[in-house]
């Protein structure tokens, strides 16, 4: 019984964030940097530029952001070689690039779309209270 008791203290102990023991499990989890495409302390330095100060990159963001430019370029590469030609070229980077490029319009689009359906929503409410003020009498 004694020994259950220690065993569930050492498990509890475990599952504690910032305890040794989660510390060591989270540096086992990176991934080897000779396995990532770039270095890490390119990604960590390019997302520092970009985050309020102080805030601290988990090691798990690093890797999978490194990751993830890796199949980024990787895409864009496919993309450029699938041209018949024995040079890439910028029109073919900027034709590759350009359904990640749109992305950001079409974002904005949206949201310009549903300041104007709330607008519209604003004064459907308008004309209804109107209505039911004149109506109801």
């Amino acid at each position: 019984m004694a020994e259950e008791k220690i065993e569930e203290n050492k498990t509890s102990e475990e599952e504690k964030p910032g305890t040794p023991e989660t510390a060591k499990v989270e540096e086992e989890s990176q991934i080897d940097e000779d396995k990532l495409p770039f270095p890490r302390a390119t990604i960590v330095n390019m997302l520092r530029k970009h985050l309020s100060d102080g805030k601290q990159i988990k090691g798990q963001v690093k890797d999978e952001m490194n990751v993830w430019l890796g199949k980024m370029v990787e895409r864009i590469a496919k993309k450029m070689d699938s041209h018949p030609y024995s040079y890439v070229d910028g029109g073919m980077l900027r034709e590759a690039v350009e359904p990640y490029e749109t992305v950001q319009e079409i974002e904005l689009e949206k949201e310009r779309i549903i300041k104007q359906l709330e607008s519209v929503k604003a004064a459907c409410d308008v004309l209804i209270s109107e209505v039911d003020r004149k109506f109801r009498k």
